[in-house]
Parts: structure tokens; sequence; C-alpha cells
């Protein structure tokens, strides 16, 4: 006769996902790939477990829906970004150097995550979990802060006109993400050199 409670933990055991490295990881990746391939709505939980080797329950124990994955690839994406482009423009000196870091960063890191990026910024429906929501805007924000500090950098030290901060900082962000809606990783040239040919367009209308 078994012991009270070994029905219970053998249950539990049998429960548990299988063991599957950076489960976590590996589950927003495949999400994106189809996400960015399939829509949001045109992929299923189950297509998503099949891609990922693990059964639906096992995606459960880590998402509770398929909302809070959409959620978490957008931050984690916006997380990547911040840290790439940051580490890129601390290695740079003068303003309009710190301008070309901070374009061609952004654009080497929505090569190198192009399925995180299509899926964040093509957009398959809002966020809702409101933790995520204040992450992913405090992201964005910093963000954009470094690239108008940059901007309000150039004008201080004369290097570039006097114009205004916001306006250029979006118009530069719209330039750097409207090449999800064309670019395609591996066929021709690299991002960062297409964000290049934009830095030089817009220093030849910054500059005093």
């Amino acid at each position: 006769m078994s012991a009270p409670g070994n029905t219970e933990i053998k249950s539990k055991r049998q429960g548990r996902p299988p063991i599957i490295p950076d489960a976590r990881n590996r589950i927003l990746d495949d999400a994106a790939r189809l996400f960015a391939q399939d829509g949001y709505d045109g992929t299923s939980l189950g297509e998503l477990a099949a891609s990922v080797g693990v059964t639906k329950a096992a995606i459960y124990h880590y998402f509770p829906n398929k909302k809070e994955i959409y959620e978490a690839i957008i931050v984690r994406t916006l997380e990547g970004l911040r840290q790439h482009v940051s580490q890129a423009t601390m290695q740079t000196s003068g303003p309009e150097e710190a301008l070309a870091g901070f374009m061609t960063a952004h654009a080497d890191f929505f090569e190198e995550h192009y399925d995180g990026f299509l899926t964040m910024l093509v957009g398959y429906g809002g966020m809702e979990n409101v933790v995520m929501i204040a992450e992913a805007q405090k992201l964005r924000d910093d963000h954009e802060q470094a690239l108008r500090q940059i901007i309000a950098d150039g004008v201080a030290q004369g290097a570039f006109r006097p114009i205004d901060i916001d306006t250029t900082s979006r118009a530069i962000l719209s330039m750097l993400n409207w090449m999800v809606r064309w670019f395609k990783p591996g066929k021709g040239r690299r991002a960062a050199a297409f964000a290049q040919d934009y830095c030089d367009l817009m220093l030849g209308g910054l500059r005093s």
C-alpha cells in the first residue's frame, strides 16, 4: 500500500512539461517566426507547440495564453534593441558619429531579429497586460529619448542647425521602422547600409 500523498506527487511529476533548453526563449523565437509568417490570428497554440516540439500543456506552463506570448515578444525585442543601440552609441564621439551609430545599430538589430521586429511593428492586436504595457512604454521612451539627446547635443554644440528635436527624432525612427515593410534579410544589402544612407540624407539637412 502506498504512503499517503504518493499518488498526488506522482501526478504532479507526470504533469511537468518536457525539459527543453532555454524553453521560454525557444517558445518566443518560434512564436515570432510563426506570427511574422502567418500573422497573429493565423497562428494557433497547437501549431506553436508542434514547432517547439512540445504539447500545448507545456506552452501553458510558461505562458497563460497567446496574447502574453505576443506581448513578451514585444518587450524582449525592445529590451534587446535598447541594449544593442546603447552599446553602439557609447563607442562614438561627436553628434554625427553618434547619430550614425544609433541608426545603423537600430537597423542591424532589426535585421538580426527580423521576426520579432515584424511581430512588434506590424502589430496583431493591442497589448493588455498592464505590467508589460508599462515596461514596453518605458523601453520605447528610453530609446526615443536617447535619439533626442543625440540631436539636442548636436544642436547645442553647433554641429546641427536649430531644428525641432521631437519632429526630427520621429522622422528618423519612422524611416528606420518603415524598413520592416520592404526589407528582407539575406536579399541584397544589409539593413545597416540602408540606415547609413538615411543618416547621410539626414545629416545633409541637419548640419549648420
